[in-house]
C-alpha cells in the first residue's frame, strides 16, 4: 500500500478553551468575587420584580463557630431550592440570618472567663452583654464568608440578626401581643433545669445519653389506713432512680385499679439466713406493700442486693401475702423515713390516686416530689386544698437551688455542698443512701450496668439535667382566649375570648401545612399534641428581656397598649439593653407608680426569638400577613424552630407562618455514626472546598436522599467528583462542537431534523417534565423538592442519552460531514438547544461551573447564567411512537456492543467500525441506518439466530475511518469524504 495523505486537518474537531480539569478550588472564589462586584443578587431582584414571589425563610444558625457539615448541607439545599424557583421565573429572595442570643453564645463567653479564672457573676451585666454581642458579631462575619464560599446567593449585605435593635424591638412586641391576649402566666412548675448553666432549658436544648444511676427501694411506714387497717405498721415500698428527691417527698401515689399485696415476713423463722445485714434484719417480722405484678422483680432486686454484699446463699425468708385493692389505699398515710428530724419530715405523707401509676417497673407505688416532677406537681396541686398543711403544703418547697445544691437551711442531708447531680451525693455510700440505711428504710440499692438508662443532658454543657420547680413565665397550650385575628383555612375561628386553645390552633395549622416528606406530619403533630406549656423564661443575661411589669400586690402583669408602645420604641432606639438601664417610671407613664410594680428581668427563651423571625424578616420586608412559602431545616427542628415558629405565629396571627415545611436528615460520618471532634470522624466542608471546590460538595448534597440521614466520606465524595467530571466533559464537548455555531445561518426547523434528532428532543422534553416535577409545586406535587431525583435525571441524561449514545453516534457527522450538510446543521441545532436547556438545569446545583460554562460561550462582565429562566420546551416534541421505536433500537444497539466486546478484548478487531453483524431480529429501522446507530461497518437483519460478529472485509476510509464498500483500499476516501474535500478545494 502506498503512503496515504494525513487528513486530520480536514476533520472538523471540536474547539474550546474550556478545560477538562476543573480547578474549582481556585476558580470559584474569583467567580464569587465577580458576582459580588456586579451585585448579582440585587440585579436579579430587579429583573424579577413584579413576578410571582417565592419566599424560603432561612432558619437562623447560632453565630458561635465555624460552619460544619450540617450547616453546609442545610445552606446548599436551601440555595438549590431558591435558585430553582428563580429559574422558574419567580422572584425568589433569600435573606440569610443568625440567632445571636442565648446560652450557646453566653456559654462561650463564660468559658473564656473560666480560662482566666474569672467569675461571670462579678462582671457588670452590661459589660457581659457587650462581650456576647461582640462575640456573635465576629462569628456572623466569619460564617457569612463561609456560606458565600459555598455559593449561597442571598442578601448578604443586609442579613437579619436577632440582636439588631429593630429585631429585638419586634421580638418584645410579639411577646407583648401574648400579654395583651392574656396568653402569658407566671407560675412555679417543674421544668428541665441545668445546675451547671443555672437556667431552665427548652426541650429542643435537651439531648439524651445513657448513664448509670443509683437506684433504690425505700420503705415508708404506714401509720393510718382507714379502708385497710391491716396495713398499719406495714411498709409501702417505692423505687426511684433519683435518690436526691427523697428529701422533698410529700406523698405516695398509687393506682386505683392496681392489685397490691401485703407481704408478711413473719413466718418460717427456722429458714432465715444467719447472715447479719440490715436488709435481712429489716425483713424480720415485718410486712411490705407492693404491686402484685412487681413483687417478683422486687424480690430479685432484694436477693441481688443481699448477694452483692453477703454472698450467695443469703436469701429473704418465707412469707405470707394478703391482697389489697388499690382503691383501699384512699385516705392512708405513711411516715417519711427521716420523720425523726421533725418539722417538714414529721408530717404524715398521704397516699394519692394517680392515673400515671403503672406496673411496668418499680413497685407500683410512686414517691411524689412536686418540686421535681410534672406528674408529682399536678397530683399534689390537685389535693393540696384539702390535704396540704403548713409543714407539708403539697406544693414546691424549693429545697434545691439553681446550682443543684440544697438550701443552707435545709436540714437533710447534712452535706449541702454537693450538687444533686454529683456522683458522691448519689453514690450507694453517699449521704442520702447512708442516712436512709441508718434509718432502716433502704431496702435495696444498686449502681452498676444493670441500672443503665437514658437520661436528659444539656446539649451545650453536656451536663445532666434535673426537673426543678422554679418561678417561670409560660405560654399556656390549653387556655381558651383570643389568639390572633381572623379565621384559619380550616374551621377554627380565632376571635373572641372563648376561642380555641393554642394547641388546637396549632394542630389545625399543621393539617393545613404541606410537610415534606409527608411522614414528618406525624412527628410534628405528636409533639404538639403532647407538649406541656411553653416555658419562655430563662435565668440568663444575654437575650431579649421579658419586658413586663408585675403588680406587687395582685401579682398581675400590666396590660396597657400605650405602655407597650413606649417599651417597643425604647427597644428600637437602644435594643434589649434599653430595658436594663431604663427609666421605668418614664416607660410606665403618669398613670402608674413604679413603686407598685416589679420589673421583670428574666430573659426570653431564644426559641421565642427565632420563632418570631417571620415578623421582622418576612412581614417586615414583604408586607404584613405575608407567609413564607417554605421553611427548610433538619428533623430536630420539629421540636425546635418549626414548632416555636408555629406556636408564636398561631398565638399572634392564628395560623402557621409557612405554607410548607421541608425536613432533611443529618450528615453522618462515612461509617454512619454521628460526627464528633472526640471521635475524629468529622468531615470539614471548608477543607473540601479548599481542596475540591464547593460544586463537588453541592453535587453530594443534591444527589443524596436527604429526607433521611446521609453519609459523607472520601468514597462518597469521590463518587460526587466522578459524576461531576462526566457532566463537565459533556459540556466541554458541546462547547467545542458549538464553537463556531451561528443560529441565523445554521439552525433548522423540527420538521427538517432527522429522526434521531427528533427522538432526542423527545428525550429532552421527557427530562424537562421530570425536572419540573421536582421544582414546580404545581407540576407534580408527589416529587416536589426531591432534588436527588432531579440530579440523577440530569446525570443519567448527560451520560446515557448524550455521551454514551447520541454524541457517540453523531460524532462522525460532526467531524466529517460538510459544514453545510443538513444533517450536521440539524445536529448542531439540537446541540444548541441541549446546551441552553442543560446549562439552566444544572445552574441551581453547580452554580460556579454553570457560570464558567456560560461565560465560556457567551463572555460578559454584566451577564450571568443565573439571570436565565427555565428553557422553553415545545410540548409537541413528546412523541411516544418514537420513544417506543428508539427504546427497542437502543436495546439492540447495546446487545450488538456486548456481542462485539469479546472481539475487541481479543484484538480481533480494534473498533466496532471494523465489525460486520448479522442478527436474527428484524428491527423497525425504517428511515434509520442501524449500522450507523450501532457504529459498525454493516449490519444484516433477519438472518440466522442471535447476533453474529465477524471482521469486515471492507476497507477503511482514511478521513472518517469508516469501513465502506466504495473504499478501494485502506486509507483512500469514501464518497462522502471525497465530496467534502472537493467542495473545500
Amino acid at each position: 500500500m502506498t503512503d496515504q495523505p494525513d487528513y486530520k486537518a480536514t476533520v472538523f474537531l471540536p474547539v474550546t478553551d474550556f478545560p477538562m480539569k476543573a480547578g474549582l478550588a481556585q476558580k470559584e472564589p474569583a467567580i464569587a468575587a465577580k458576582w459580588e462586584a456586579m451585585d448579582l443578587y440585587g440585579k436579579l431582584r430587579e429583573r424579577r420584580a413584579g413576578r410571582e414571589r417565592f419566599i424560603l425563610h432561612d432558619g437562623p444558625p447560632y453565630a458561635n463557630g465555624d460552619i460544619h457539615m450540617g450547616h453546609a448541607m442545610n445552606k446548599v439545599l436551601k440555595d438549590i431550592i431558591v435558585r430553582s424557583q428563580s429559574l422558574l421565573g419567580k422572584d425568589a429572595p433569600y435573606v440569610p440570618g443568625w440567632d445571636c442570643h442565648g446560652l450557646p453564645i453566653e456559654w462561650k463567653i463564660e468559658e473564656e472567663y473560666r480560662k482566666k479564672k474569672l467569675n461571670k457573676d462579678e462582671v457588670p451585666a452590661a459589660e457581659f452583654r457587650a462581650q456576647c454581642r461582640a462575640y456573635a458579631d465576629k462569628w456572623v462575619g466569619v460564617q457569612k464568608e463561609q456560606f458565600k464560599r459555598l455559593g449561597v446567593m442571598g442578601d448578604w449585605a443586609d442579613p437579619y440578626l436577632t440582636m439588631k435593635f429593630d429585631s429585638e424591638a419586634t421580638i418584645v412586641g410579639e411577646l407583648l401581643k401574648f400579654a395583651e391576649n392574656r396568653q402569658l402566666y407566671r407560675g412555679a412548675k417543674p421544668v428541665m433545669w441545668s445546675p451547671v448553666e443555672k437556667t431552665a432549658l427548652a426541650e429542643a436544648e435537651v439531648e439524651y445519653e445513657d448513664v448509670t444511676s443509683t437506684q433504690i427501694d425505700v420503705a415508708f411506714e404506714i401509720v393510718d389506713a382507714p379502708n385497710a387497717p391491716e396495713l398499719v405498721g406495714a411498709y409501702a415500698v417505692i423505687w426511684t432512680t433519683t435518690p436526691w428527691t427523697i428529701p422533698v417527698n410529700q406523698a405516695i401515689a398509687y393506682g386505683e385499679d392496681i392489685e397490691y399485696v401485703l407481704v408478711d415476713f413473719g413466718v418460717g423463722e427456722e429458714n432465715r439466713s444467719t447472715s447479719s445485714n440490715e436488709l435481712l434484719e429489716f425483713s424480720r417480722g415485718r410486712r411490705i406493700l407492693v404491686a402484685e405484678a412487681l413483687l417478683e422483680s422486687l424480690f430479685i432486686r432484694m436477693n441481688r442486693d443481699i448477694e452483692l454484699r453477703f454472698g450467695a446463699g443469703s436469701r429473704i425468708f418465707p412469707f405470707n401475702v394478703l391482697r389489697i385493692k388499690g382503691s383501699d389505699l384512699a385516705g392512708a398515710t405513711a411516715r417519711h423515713p427521716m420523720h425523726a428530724l421533725g418539722g417538714f419530715f414529721a408530717e404524715p405523707r398521704p397516699f394519692l390516686p394517680g392515673d400515671f401509676v403503672t406496673t411496668d417497673a418499680g413497685t407500683g407505688l410512686v414517691h411524689m416530689a412536686p418540686d421535681h416532677g410534672e406528674d408529682d406537681f399536678e397530683l399534689c396541686k390537685r389535693f393540696a386544698p384539702t390535704l396540704g398543711t403548713k409543714s407539708l403544703p403539697l406544693a414546691p418547697i424549693f429545697a434545691v437551688q439553681g446550682d443543684g445544691t440544697y438550701r443552707d437551711d435545709w436540714i437533710w442531708p447534712q452535706d449541702k455542698s454537693l450538687s444533686v447531680i454529683n456522683k458522691k451525693l448519689l453514690a450507694p455510700d453517699g449521704p442520702i443512701c447512708s442516712d436512709l440505711r441508718a434509718a432502716g428504710a433502704l431496702l435495696t440499692v444498686r449502681n452498676d450496668e444493670s441500672t443503665r438508662h437514658s437520661y436528659p443532658h444539656s446539649w451545650r454543657s453536656k451536663a445532666p439535667l434535673i426537673y426543678r420547680c422554679t418561678p417561670q413565665w409560660f405560654i399556656p397550650m390549653d387556655r381558651t382566649g383570643e389568639l390572633g385575628r381572623g379565621t384559619l383555612s380550616g374551621s377554627l375561628v380565632l376571635s373572641g375570648g372563648n376561642g380555641p386553645t393554642l394547641r388546637e390552633v396549632a394542630l389545625d395549622a399543621i393539617e393545613h401545612t404541606r410537610w415534606v416528606p409527608e411522614r414528618s406530619t406525624n412527628r410534628i403533630r405528636s409533639m404538639v399534641e403532647g407538649r406541656p406549656d411553653w416555658v419562655i423564661s430563662r435565668q440568663r443575661a444575654w437575650g431579649v428581656p421579658i419586658a413586663l411589669y408585675v403588680h406587687r400586690k395582685s401579682g398581675e402583669y400590666l396590660v396597657d397598649q400605650a405602655v407597650n408602645a413606649r417599651i417597643v420604641e425604647a427597644f428600637k432606639a437602644g435594643g434589649a439593653d434599653a430595658w436594663f438601664g431604663a427609666d421605668h417610671q418614664a416607660l410606665l407613664g403618669p398613670d402608674y407608680d413604679l413603686n407598685d410594680y416589679e420589673v421583670v428581668n428574666d430573659i426570653l427563651d431564644v426559641w421565642f426569638d427565632s420563632g418570631s423571625t417571620h415578623s421582622f424578616v418576612v412581614e417586615a420586608r414583604y408586607g404584613a400577613g405575608t407567609r413564607a412559602d417554605l421553611y427548610v431545616e433538619g428533623s430536630d427542628q420539629h421540636r425546635g424552630w418549626f414548632q416555636s415558629s408555629l406556636l408564636e405565629n398561631c398565638g399572634t396571627r392564628g395560623r402557621a407562618p409557612y405554607d410548607a415545611v421541608l425536613t432533611h436528615g443529618f450528615a453522618l460520618a462515612a461509617d454512619g455514626t454521628k460526627m464528633s471532634k472526640a471521635k475524629g470522624n468529622g468531615v470539614d466542608p471548608l477543607k473540601i472546598m479548599s481542596e475540591s471546590g464547593a460544586d463537588i460538595l453541592r453535587v453530594w448534597v443534591a444527589s443524596t436522599d436527604y429526607f433521611d440521614d446521609v453519609r459523607i466520606g472520601k468514597e462518597v465524595l469521590a463518587g460526587s467528583s466522578d459524576a461531576y467530571r462526566k457532566l463537565r466533559n459533556t459540556f466541554r464537548y458541546m462547547l467545542g462542537a458549538l464553537s463556531d455555531y451561528d443560529e441565523e445561518t445554521e439552525a433548522v426547523s423540527y420538521a427538517e431534523m432527522p429522526e434521531l434528532e427528533r427522538y432526542m428532543l423527545h428525550r429532552l422534553a421527557t427530562l424537562d417534565a421530570e425536572l419540573r416535577s421536582v421544582v414546580d409545586k404545581v407540576a407534580n406535587s408527589e416529587n416536589w423538592l426531591e432534588f436527588s431525583r432531579y440530579t440523577r435525571a440530569i446525570f443519567d441524561f448527560a451520560n446515557s442519552d448524550l455521551s454514551a449514545f447520541f454524541f457517540d453516534i453523531r460524532k462522525d457527522c460532526l467531524y466529517c460531514d460538510a459544514q453545510s450538510d443538513p444533517r450536521r446543521r440539524a445536529y448542531r441545532t439540537l446541540l444548541d438547544t441541549l446546551f441552553h436547556a442543560l446549562v439552566r438545569y444544572v445552574a441551581p446545583i453547580i452554580p460556579f461551573t454553570a457560570e464558567e460554562i456560560w461565560q465560556s460561550r457567551f463572555p460578559s462582565d454584566e451577564d450571568s447564567v443565573h439571570f436565565l429562566e427555565w428553557p422553553e420546551i415545545d410540548k409537541h416534541w413528546i412523541n411516544q411512537h418514537l420513544d417506543n421505536k428508539w427504546t427497542l433500537l437502543r436495546d439492540q444497539r447495546e446487545q450488538v456492543n456486548e456481542a462485539i466486546e469479546p472481539f475487541r478484548r481479543e484484538k480481533i478487531i480494534r473498533s466496532s467500525l471494523e465489525a460486520d453483524v448479522t442478527m436474527g431480529e428484524l428491527l423497525p429501522s425504517d428511515g434509520v441506518n442501524f449500522a450507523e446507530i450501532a457504529i459498525v461497518a454493516r449490519i444484516e437483519m433477519g438472518v440466522g439466530d442471535g447476533i453474529i460478529v465477524k471482521p469486515s472485509d471492507w476497507h477503511k476510509c482514511g478521513r472518517c475511518w469508516r469501513l465502506l464498500p466504495e473504499v478501494t483500499e485502506d486509507g483512500s476516501l469514501c464518497n462522502r469524504c471525497d465530496d467534502v474535500l472537493k467542495a473545500d478545494a
